[in-house]
């Protein structure tokens, strides 16, 4: 389309022309030009949130569902302050996402005028690439590339600022064509020399998630695993990147993790990452697997050539799709002997993931997932932010395909709601459930609106322990009995959501969940359980008065 356009016109209509069916906002008087546009544009969802770091956690979890850029709008200052938390956490999650900030107009550019930012300064650190627009005519070349860089390589956020003047010129512009991620089949040689390791290998494991990772790559790579009988890990919230019921799926990394799965990982001699960067949390503080892994062989498999050989020393690094790297494997003609370290594996996780009753614990969380377990399909949506309440369904819950664990690797707060709006809006046949600590939750407890005024299908679950609960485990390991700043003061949760129209219950005792859990399952929108606990029991592995003893 060549003709005269507004700028918003023409962003709108590039937008489409790249597959947007969906924009997550805050609305903005920078940016009325595109809003006007999107008046007229059926094709696309505007979903209109409470706050602007709510917004970004939609689109970011959007991107991961999609594998396309999740697209969010804000205004700019505080629009664009608030929304940062989300390109954070795309960063960090390796996530498709582009964020456009309405900025002011470009004859008050470096005044200071009303809540000015330099916006590319400011998100060129958290970012793979931020810009400002100035010509409205080359709007479709930046959507364009803003596309292509956010899935490219190692996926990641965009952030465009648009000087709401810009939007409002009428020129002529030629739209571009669908962006599509460029295709990169592993070298044959490459995989041949990771076979031969794999060949002399006595106790391999294998690390997956991230990056690009789909459910297609964990059902590929399963064939090839079980075919082999290779041990499985899933990196730090990755749980979905690999079938939990596979016979070689070792269990999860990450904070809590099974001790005889860490022993694995120590004792193995050649470590197989997929997809995973090996950050912080995956690596224990880059003390379970060290950045130069003595006495270890390490084949790190990634789409970007600038993760490899970045922070671990790599002795065999294979730029390529997770995708083409496990399908090349799947369908591979090889002589392995195979191994019987994966169903070991397999064994210990599945015991280390049936939770056992806890004497005298009133409202007992093991036995809780345990219920959700049998409630729930398969394929249910599991969305949370930072906590130690997440740690019991990291640990007892089994994990669907790709897309049914939303958590942040980046370990943000307030993720969980906003996640799960995101996740019922794309999959709406779907059960999507939303965890959060009474600490996370208000955070973005304020998107409980945009759920209701969606008419969602929503399940919210509160663990309320009165406390900023992992920062009250490390003060009680560092500093016992000196509780200061992590107790809190919260609302009825119960009746908060009664008041957004919503169903809920309170639950205090054991006993009383999965007759809760049922009642919630058989409403048709939104549902909250407030589960009250007790701070004792802060770990699904310790207790406050453990802790103290240490």
């Amino acid at each position: 389309m060549t003709q005269t356009r507004t700028g918003g016109r023409i962003l709108v209509d590039n937008l489409v022309a790249q597959g947007c069916d969906r924009i997550f906002c805050v609305p903005g008087e920078s940016y009325l030009a595109v809003l006007d546009a999107l008046h007229e544009t059926p094709a696309i969802d505007l979903v209109v949130c409470r706050q602007e770091g709510g917004a970004a956690f939609m689109a970011e979890a959007d991107g991961k569902l999609t594998g396309r850029p999740g697209i969010c709008f804000v205004t700019r200052g505080p629009g664009a302050t608030n929304a940062s938390i989300g390109v954070h956490v795309a960063r960090q999650d390796s996530t498709p996402m582009i964020l456009f900030i309405g900025d002011v107009a470009r004859g008050d550019r470096d005044r200071e005028g009303f809540q000015e930012v330099d916006l590319v300064a400011m998100f060129r650190p958290l970012a793979k690439w931020a810009v400002r627009v100035d010509d409205a005519a080359r709007l479709p070349e930046y959507i364009a590339r803003a596309y292509a860089t956010a899935v490219s390589g190692r996926p990641g956020p965009v952030v465009i600022a648009l000087p709401e003047d810009m939007l409002r010129d009428e020129v002529a512009a030629v739209d571009r064509p669908r962006i599509v991620r460029p295709a990169q089949v592993p070298d044959p040689g490459a995989v041949i020399a990771f076979l031969d390791l794999l060949r002399d290998a006595a106790a391999p494991i294998a690390i997956v998630g991230g990056a690009d990772w789909d459910a297609a790559t964990g059902g590929r790579f399963a064939v090839f695993a079980e075919s082999v009988g290779l041990p499985v890990a899933a990196a730090f919230r990755r749980q979905d990147a690999y079938p939990n019921g596979s016979p070689v799926y070792a269990g999860n990394l990450g904070y809590g993790p099974n001790p005889m799965l860490l022993q694995r990982v120590r004792d193995a001699d050649l470590v197989i990452a997929v997809g995973a960067r090996l950050g912080e949390a995956t690596t224990d503080g880059y003390t379970l697997l060290t950045p130069d892994h003595p006495g270890q062989t390490l084949v790190h498999v990634h789409p970007d050539p600038d993760e490899l050989n970045s922070v671990y020393r790599t002795d065999l690094a294979i730029c390529a799709d997770c995708h083409d790297f496990a399908d090349t494997l799947a369908g591979w003609a090889h002589d392995l002997y195979p191994f019987e370290d994966g169903a070991a594996a397999h064994g210990e996780w599945i015991d280390w993931s049936t939770p056992a009753p806890r004497e005298g614990v009133a409202l007992d969380l093991g036995q809780c997932v345990a219920a959700m377990r049998a409630a729930l399909p398969a394929d249910t949506v599991i969305c949370n932010g930072a906590g130690n309440y997440s740690g019991w369904w990291h640990r007892y819950w089994r994990y669907g395909p790709q897309g049914t664990q939303l958590a942040p690797t980046a370990g943000a707060m307030g993720y969980g709601t906003p996640a799960a709006v995101a996740a019922a809006l794309r999959r709406p046949d779907a059960r999507v459930v939303a965890l959060a600590g009474d600490g996370c939750f208000l955070m973005n407890g304020q998107e409980l609106a945009t759920a209701a005024a969606r008419g969602l299908r929503l399940l919210v679950i509160i663990v309320d322990n009165a406390s900023y609960g992992t920062i009250r485990m490390h003060q009680e390991r560092e500093y016992p009995g000196r509780v200061t700043g992590t107790t809190l003061s919260s609302p009825d949760f119960a009746m908060l959501a009664r008041a957004h129209g919503g169903w809920a219950e309170t639950v205090k005792r054991t006993e009383d969940f999965a007759p809760a859990l049922d009642r919630a399952l058989a409403q048709p929108g939104l549902a909250l359980l407030h589960l009250r606990t007790d701070v004792e029991q802060i770990t699904p592995g310790t207790t406050i008065s453990a802790l103290n003893r240490r």
